[in-house]
This record gives structure tokens, C-alpha cells and sequence, in this order.
């Protein structure tokens, strides 16, 4: 594909087959675990039609070569692996509570040294990240909604010569792409924006670096954190679609984000794109968007939260994110969830519905 396409030309037209005649205009799933000998492919394990698709397809879109896993957490696993035996990891108190919980597990089994810190505060990451094997970024963070400096961070961990991953779930590439500030990967739970309709588990790495992708795809041979053919195909399905539903979802996540801050039950929004939001102005300067996710805390009140989440009737109460129908609940329902997370509050992945619906039944669930 031409650079010079917009993002969500790219989305739409790469990884497409060639153009001749009688050509299918997109790839289909290949179900066989088994080659004909003699080619590059080999066995069903090493590549895929539906996964080569998927994977130039996000490859153009973030600015570098990709690799699909049978979930995000296989990717994280992957990029795990790549840490030496007692090698230290920075990474942010508030993430993804399933990345976190695998880091404090190696950590727990002297497998890695594990720092925390507070991803938004550039000066304490850049002072941690001093003879780092790996900064692990996320950006913005789930559920706490803050924003990395990624310009700053990725350039002193690769100073500090760590190898510095980005998790860009909730920004997708047609907001954000951190490779271009310096990141040595990128990571998709595909699951979520990507794929988009809450039917498939998938993961994704990207990255520029050559060295790194025949060493990732090394070890998801030797792993066997493939993805389904079908699976790959329903994910790239999705993809074609994203430029649409995130302009969508996005313009309903703000909108609901400035009715819900005047409600006198919320006592905070967490949303980049409120301009009173601590990390709007870092959001501004390196997204082109600010993404479909906010956060909401009602005055400490879990169990009214709990409530809230348990009274609506389109919001769907339900443990995951990025899809078309609107998805909210308690994150610190769950006992990995970290403790610095408000008790009250509630994570909202805001899907295509119409706004005026979806505002309707927050405030119906709120006065419940």
C-alpha cells in the first residue's frame, strides 16, 4: 500500500489478494493443519492465508511487520519470553489486570524483577527505567484512563537500552502509533477494537524491528499461541470496519463523557478528551482521537456503582471492551484488579449505539 493513503483507506484495502481475474476480492480461512511438501509453508502451525492477511493488514497500519496469537495474553506471554532470567521490568501500577498479574507471577517466581510505576509521571519512569530490560507502556491505562508522554518514554527506555513495548488496545492504530515515537513493539489485544464484535479472542504484535519478529514468530511455533484460521478471518472482517465504528463510538464516548460530569451522582470523569482531564493536552499532542473508553467514580460508593451497572437495560454488564454494544461494569468487582483503583469506579466502552440511548439508560440506571 501507498503511504500516502489515510488510515482508514489502509484498513479498508490492505492485505487484500492480488487483483487478476476471477481473484476473491478478500482471503478465506484455510482449514488444514497439513501441506503439501515442497513450499515455504510447511505445517498448519507456522502460517496461515487468514493470519497473513490480518497480519499486513496491521502491520501497514502501525508502520511495521505483524504477528497474530490466539489472545492478547498470548502475545504478552510471547513478549515475556523475551526477558532474561532475572532481567527488570518497569511497568504501570494501572494496566490490563491480566498483564500485571502475569508480571507479578514471574516476578513472585524469581523469574523477573518488577517495578511499578505511575506511567503518567514521566520524570519517575524515566528515573526507573535505568538499566531496564523492559518498560512495558500503556497508554491510555485500563481502567484508570491516564496518558503516557510516549515521545518521552520510548526515547529514554531505548536511551537506557530497554526494549520498550506499547499496549495500544484502547487507542488502535488509527489514533495512535507508537512505533513512530520510537516503541520497539506494539501490542493489540485484538480481541477488542480490532476485531470489534465481541465473537473472537485474538492478540497482535507489531513491530519495525526484523530481528524481533523472527524471534517472536520463533517462539509462537515453538508455544503454539497461533489463532484459529477462522478466527484470523473474523478478525480481519472486523478490522474493515474500524475507521467507522471508532468514529462513531468515540463521538458517543464524548458526548456521554460532558452529560455524565454535570450528573450530581458522578464525582469524576476519567476521559482524554475532556479539556480538564490531566492527560487531555499529552492526548492532544500524540492521538488523533481520544479513543471510546472513560471511566466514571460515584463518590465512593461501591455498592451504588455496583447497582448502576446491574440497572441498565442496553449497557451491557460484561467483562470486556471495544466492541459495537455499549459495555460497562465495577472493575474492582474483581480480586485482581489492583487496589488503587477506586471501589466505585466504572469502566465504559462506549459502542455505536445512538447517543441519546444510550445517555437515556445510564440515567435511568443512576437514578435507580
Amino acid at each position: 500500500m501507498t503511504p500516502a493513503l489515510d488510515p482508514s483507506t489502509v484498513v479498508v484495502h490492505a492485505g487484500r489478494p492480488e487483483r487478476v481475474p476471477d481473484a476473491p476480492l478478500g482471503e478465506s480461512p484455510v482449514f488444514s493443519s497439513t501441506y503439501i511438501a515442497g513450499g515455504d509453508r510447511g505445517y498448519g502451525r507456522f502460517d496461515n492465508d487468514a493470519w497473513a492477511a490480518l497480519e499486513q493488514t496491521l502491520g501497514e497500519l502501525e508502520g511495521g511487520r505483524g504477528l497474530t496469537f490466539a489472545s492478547g495474553m498470548g502475545a504478552v506471554a510471547a513478549i515475556c519470553d523475551l526477558i532474561p532470567v532475572g532481567g527488570r521490568v518497569v511497568a504501570p501500577q494501572h494496566a490490563y489486570s491480566g498483564v500485571l498479574g502475569l508480571l507479578d507471577q514471574q516476578a513472585a517466581a524469581g523469574r523477573l524483577q518488577l517495578q511499578r510505576v505511575d506511567i503518567a509521571d514521566t520524570d519517575q519512569v524515566v528515573a526507573a527505567v535505568a538499566g531496564a530490560d523492559l518498560l512495558w507502556i500503556e497508554s491510555p491505562t485500563n481502567p484508570a484512563m491516564e496518558v503516557a508522554d510516549l515521545p518521552a518514554l520510548c526515547t529514554a527506555g531505548r536511551a537506557a537500552g530497554a526494549l520498550v513495548v506499547v499496549d495500544n488496545t484502547f487507542a488502535t492504530p488509527l489514533l495512535q502509533r507508537p512505533l513512530e515515537f520510537g516503541a520497539d513493539l506494539v501490542m493489540h489485544s485484538a480481541t477488542k477494537f480490532i476485531a470489534g464484535h465481541s465473537d473472537v479472542l485474538l492478540g497482535a504484535i507489531v513491530t519495525a524491528n526484523d530481528d524481533l519478529w523472527t524471534t517472536l514468530e520463533s517462539k509462537r511455533r515453538n508455544l503454539g499461541a497461533i489463532p484459529g484460521p477462522m478466527e484470523a478471518w473474523l478478525g480481519l472482517r472486523g478490522l474493515r470496519t474500524l475507521a467507522l465504528r471508532l468514529e462513531r463510538a468515540q463521538s458517543n464516548a464524548a458526548f456521554l463523557a460532558e452529560r455524565l460530569r454535570e450528573h450530581p451522582r458522578v464525582s469524576r470523569v476519567r476521559y482524554p478528551g475532556l479539556t480538564d482531564d490531566p492527560g487531555h493536552a499529552r492526548a492532544k499532542a500524540q492521538m488523533s482521537g481520544f479513543g471510546a473508553i472513560l471511566a466514571v467514580e460515584l463518590g465512593g460508593d461501591a455498592e451504588l456503582a455496583q447497582r448502576v451497572c446491574q440497572s441498565t437495560k442496553l449497557w451491557v454488564h460484561a467483562t470486556s471492551l471495544g466492541g459495537v454494544e455499549s459495555m460497562l461494569e465495577r472493575r474492582r468487582r474483581w480480586p485482581a484488579e489492583v487496589p488503587t483503583i477506586p471501589v466505585d469506579l466504572i469502566r465504559m466502552s462506549v459502542g455505536i449505539e445512538h447517543p441519546n440511548d444510550l445517555w437515556a439508560d445510564l440515567e435511568q440506571a443512576l437514578k435507580a
